[in-house]
């Protein structure tokens, strides 16, 4: 067997320890007392896609006008570089969402007296050269920024999402606010299949996918909807489940088989209350086919929803598209929905990738166009210096970020807790070639006592003590590891304001 390297870590929930590397244990016949972790690699399960964050208008904003090009360049290096943290992933909006440092927009602004635009005549993602003072739309900050991720890590996998069709496409004529697509109406002369809002539609995707290829972005997959259960003051199209397998695979799926065929569709897009009744009652196996698999949000809905989304069709991904970060919860109420409920439950049901929500916001958690703050950011910028706090989030997405390769397989592990926030400690493990990942989480209020082992090789005991709250992740490879250092936190002044008006109801959400 060829030498192996190590990397342990370990993270507190209150980060007291950040990532602190730990001396690695030695290997002991005998666990003791210690709650036994055995890493079985023989049981194999989802391969890993990665983790990462959404690149709102309002974070590509700050990274670009707050922060000096050095700081930026900096802090995206820190962040997406498979040498450092190693996230490879983001999503971003089709159009505008709430988080927007700009008035809202689509790419498909119609001209006062214009009524429609079925050959998308006037669509654009905006004018001017990427990140100029006068470019406007996506040029503005996020097509630059990612355009620097990806100079940095050519590999990082970009997920688009819309809030909102166009107004022109909608039946309130407004793009804010919810209203629902003119599904069965037509924009051309005609009755033809193209001659469709619901054709129409889908080029507006194709349009966009194109756009930004000119831009060297790859967008990698999409879906159909942001939260299309949603009934929100911004913009917002509102779908039945029913709605979007039918459009998705009569109209958007065709239309990129046609110009994109490796783009993936994922379907939902919305928390588990979207999947109260299995995807099965209202798809067919043929349709399922025309998507990769389910993208969730942890808002609302049971955990025993889960199934309804992930075991209704062979072959379906989970991924998480989004969940905002936290603000003012306590300590075990942060490390259970970071660390429990996203890095062990989810997981451990098999996701295979996960995207918070926004990157970066400012130290009151804007810009917001819609007002919705009472947020952070994964990292908090100060608007004023540029100075970079990080958050919990940051840490959750840096432990599979350096510590498991896209690519590795999750394998077996023992693991105590059902939901990533009740029993005993948690674990998720994965492989690939010669590296071996594992990840326990501790959620409970005193320190736990592990002993971990890989089932092929005896009794072979690695003791570690798991902090309350936190985790500690065990990296082990022949080859070469990543062992970069977390930077220590600049010092500024945080106010975040929480909104009296929450935009997501979480009460159903109980684990």
């Amino acid at each position: 067997m060829a030498e192996q390297h190590e990397l342990w870590t370990v993270t507190a929930g209150d980060l007291s320890t950040r990532r602190t590397v730990l001396a690695a244990p030695e290997v002991e016949a005998d666990p003791g007392e210690a709650t036994r972790v055995v890493v079985d690699p023989s049981k194999v399960f989802q391969h890993w896609e990665g983790e990462g964050a959404a690149i709102t208008d309002s974070s590509a904003y700050l990274l670009w006008t707050a922060m000096s090009a050095e700081q930026r360049h900096a802090l995206l290096e820190e962040l997406f570089s498979p040498q450092q943290a190693g996230f490879s992933s983001v999503r971003i909006s089709i159009g505008s969402c709430d988080f927007s440092s700009q008035p809202y927009y689509s790419y498909d602004e119609l001209p006062e007296g214009v009524e429609s635009d079925g050959d998308l005549h006037y669509f654009s993602i905006g004018e001017g050269k990427p990140g100029a003072p006068d470019a406007t739309k996506d040029l503005k900050y996020v097509i630059p920024v990612l355009q620097e991720i990806l100079s940095i890590n050519p590999a990082v996998k970009v997920m688009a999402s819309p809030w909102s069709a166009p107004a022109w496409m909608k039946t309130t004529g407004k793009f804010a606010g919810s209203g629902r697509l003119r599904l069965g109406e037509y924009t051309r002369n005609g009755y033809r299949y193209q001659d469709t809002i619901d054709f129409c539609y889908a080029q507006y995707v194709v349009k966009f996918i194109e756009a930004y290829q000119r831009y060297g972005i790859t967008i990698n997959s999409i879906t159909m909807q942001n939260e299309p259960s949603n009934v929100p003051p911004w913009p917002m199209t509102t779908w039945t489940p029913e709605e979007l397998t039918q459009w998705g695979s009569a109209y958007l799926r065709p239309a990129l088989d046609r110009t994109f065929p490796d783009v993936e569709i994922y379907f939902a897009d919305d928390g588990l209350r979207f999947f109260e009744r299995p995807a099965s009652e209202y798809m067919t196996p043929t349709q399922a086919a025309c998507f990769a698999g389910v993208a969730l949000h942890t808002y609302s809905g049971r955990p025993e929803m889960l199934p309804n989304a992930t075991r209704q069709f062979p072959g379906w991904k989970l991924t998480m598209s989004e969940r905002r970060c936290m603000l003012d919860e306590t300590v075990d109420e942060a490390s259970h929905v970071m660390f429990g409920e996203i890095g062990n439950w989810l997981v451990r049901g098999g996701m295979s990738l996960i995207n918070l929500w926004n990157l970066a916001l400012d130290e009151q958690g804007f810009p917001s166009y819609a007002g919705t703050s009472g947020r952070r950011g994964v990292v908090t910028i100060d608007s004023k210096t540029g100075k970079v706090k990080r958050n919990l989030e940051y840490f959750m997405l840096r432990n599979f970020g350096q510590d498991v390769p896209v690519g590795a397989q999750r394998v077996a592990s023992s693991n105590y807790t059902v939901d990533g926030r009740h029993g005993g400690l948690g674990s998720v493990a994965f492989c690939k070639g010669d590296d071996l990942s594992v990840i326990l989480y501790n959620p409970t209020a005193e320190p736990v006592q592990a002993a971990v082992a890989v089932a092929a090789e005896g009794a072979a005991w690695r003791k570690v003590e798991v902090p309350a709250y936190g985790t500690v992740s065990c990296h082990r490879s022949a080859g070469a590891l990543n062992t970069s250092g977390v930077p220590g936190d600049d010092e500024f002044e945080i106010t975040y304001t929480p909104h009296p008006e929450d935009d997501h109801d979480e009460s159903q959400y109980t684990l």
